[in-house]
């Protein structure tokens, strides 16, 4: 079992019988005194780790990084305070992926602070959907107002090559499962959150003229969102394309959804890493993925740094 800041060690379930919390925890500032003894299990889990994940740092943070498969060279860029690996957090999943390190690391880039998951968690490694989540909502707890998401994608909007980074604004989630399904916890959200705006446009803008300013070329679509692990058929990128989409993915949906539903304003980027609509008798492979997510993440770093520093 992990141990706290102070040297105890969280047992697997928070031990306060009547309301799931540790109190002693509680009452030295590690949990926000807003919870009730009827919350929810999922609700205690949270606490748990954010109890845990605060005791570990001296810093407070707005903003949440995701970093997505290969684009771990963003924490090059930061000034690092502590490294968590996510089985040392209480109730976090553990990243299974190659090219996903797993683990948390709290630091700052210039003066803002910050925290990066380095690796995420995929429904395809067999999470349900509220584990997959369950990090955004220990992020709010910690008071994180900003949540940005990165992804390797494959391209099926024509006029994408792979490299190319494309702004999210906004995604089709009907081939995933809502990881709001379930029993709702009020603390977190409303039982039904409006999704018309599911990519903030203040952030949307912000990224704009940053990529302006560079003078980096920056391309905008929509995400459609898939379960995985198998890559999309021919057929199937075609059908997603006339649907509406530029970009097709594993991941970052039920994330945004998540981010939404707590309060989140949620900014996410995609480096095109294959091609899906193609004419050659090629096959994809994740090594494909990696090597083009891995050539392409100077870019996405130089931008992704710029706006963390202007929110």
């Amino acid at each position: 079992m992990p141990e706290c800041g102070t040297g105890e060690r969280f047992p697997p379930r928070p031990y306060c019988k009547q309301s799931g919390l540790c109190i002693r925890h509680a009452e030295a500032g590690y949990i926000p005194a807003i919870i009730t003894c009827s919350m929810s299990e999922s609700l205690e889990k949270a606490q748990a780790a954010a109890a845990f994940i605060k005791s570990r740092t001296s810093r407070s943070f707005k903003t949440v990084l995701i970093l997505g498969s290969g684009l771990g060279n963003f924490i090059n860029e930061m000034t690092i305070e502590t490294e968590i690996g996510y089985g040392d957090i209480p109730y976090f999943p553990v990243s299974t992926v190659e090219g996903h390190s797993g683990k948390l690391i709290a630091g700052a880039v210039g003066d803002k602070n910050i925290l990066v998951f380095s690796g995420r968690f995929h429904f395809y490694e067999g999470y349900t959907a509220e584990e997959v989540t369950f990090p955004i909502r220990v992020m709010k707890l910690l008071g994180a107002e900003y949540l940005l998401l990165s992804n390797a994608a494959g391209g099926v909007n024509p006029a994408f090559r792979v490299g190319d980074l494309v702004m999210i604004t906004d995604h089709i989630s009907l081939a995933t499962v809502n990881p709001l399904i379930g029993r709702n916890e009020p603390f977190f959200g409303t039982r039904f959150p409006d999704m018309s705006e599911p990519y903030a446009k203040i952030l949307i803008e912000k990224a704009r003229q940053i990529a302006q300013d560079m003078a980096l070329p920056l391309k905008e679509g929509i995400y459609f969102g898939v379960t995985g692990p198998s890559f999309e058929t021919r057929a199937e990128y075609q059908m997603i394309y006339r649907l509406g989409a530029d970009m097709v993915g594993m991941s970052t949906v039920q994330e945004t959804i998540t981010g939404v539903h707590c309060g989140l304003k949620v900014f996410g980027i995609s480096v095109i890493t294959d091609i899906g609509i193609r004419e050659e008798d090629n096959i994809i492979t994740h090594e494909e993925v990696l090597l083009a997510a891995n050539e392409a993440a100077p870019k996405m770093t130089a931008l992704v740094k710029e706006l963390v520093k202007a929110i």
